[in-house]
């Protein structure tokens, strides 16, 4: 037993020890640098200043953060919708498709998104596979132009990001106790009354974890727009890489960084707070 208790406490001071070095002082390292001052002499220089949060009022910033969150909002709406049923469906199948299906879920992860990315461009292309299809059909009658578009960088965003919405509704969806479903039939709900009023908020907790997992990763991810989206499609990712990497103000970058993280912050006490309130009401 107490050989037991010693492992467990090595093993928690080993995971505080990483994520001390590797999370909270890199965050540490980007707040102080975030209230640093900039020259064309220096990265980093005194004396501290709140201008960089200051800059975050500017118009032009204001748009790329509006843009990131309506592109950002809509790929993780699109994840949702596309993600529940076949989350559902691959929990709810009990032979050996579930284990294919999943299997089809995991696959992209072998690959690089990066180099998914690029394979998109095949396909959305003028002159790609998609316009080449549709044309066939007779659909359509000219080329699409989708490539260098906001569209191209959903498309690349939700191709990339569903994975993340139907993991955790799976696990969600595999929880849930049947015998409730059975009871709400039998006092007289319909499958949507029951879909509505009991599956959806068993799975909520599943819901945000997915919404969380797609939405940051979308407002952060900077190869997506600059492969897809071209010149014109500058998100919230691509400003912070621009300011740390071509503008080299680092503070500005990042003060962005901040605001970042404390976003993030945010969406988890929220996803606590509804993990923690449907405990209560199983509890109840």
């Amino acid at each position: 037993m107490k050989d037991d208790n010693q492992f467990k406490y090595f093993s928690l001071s080993i995971i505080w020890v990483w994520l001390f070095i590797f999370a909270l002082l890199p965050f540490g390292l980007i707040l102080l640098a975030s209230f640093l001052s900039h020259n064309d002499a220096h990265l980093l220089t005194s004396p501290l200043t709140i201008e960089n949060y200051q800059q975050l009022n500017n118009i032009i910033y204001l748009k790329i953060f509006e843009k990131s969150f309506v592109i950002a909002g809509s790929a993780t709406l699109i994840c949702l919708l596309l993600g529940y049923p076949f989350a559902y469906i691959i929990a709810r199948i009990q032979n050996r498709w579930k284990n294919i299906l999943l299997l089809l879920v995991i696959i992209p992860f072998w690959t690089s998104s990066l180099i998914r990315s690029y394979a998109l461009i095949a396909i959305i292309k003028a002159k790609g596979l998609l316009t080449l299809l549709l044309m066939k059909i007779g659909l359509i009658d000219q080329p699409l132009s989708l490539l260098f578009t906001n569209y191209a960088v959903m498309i690349g965003l939700v191709y990339n990001l569903l994975p993340f919405m139907i993991l955790p509704i799976l696990t969600n969806v595999e929880r849930l106790d049947n015998q409730l479903i059975d009871a709400a039939h039998d006092l007289g709900a319909t499958r949507f009354t029951t879909f509505r009023k009991i599956i959806i908020p068993l799975t909520m907790p599943g819901i945000i974890a997915g919404c969380i997992m797609v939405f940051l990763p979308a407002m952060t991810i900077f190869y997506i727009p600059d492969i897809l989206g071209g010149a014109k499609s500058i998100l919230l990712g691509n400003l912070i890489q621009n300011q740390f990497l071509i503008a080299q103000n680092w503070p500005l970058g990042s003060a962005f960084s901040a605001m970042l993280t404390l976003m993030l912050a945010t969406l988890i006490l929220i996803y606590l707070f509804v993990t923690q309130g449907s405990k209560k009401r199983a509890w109840l």
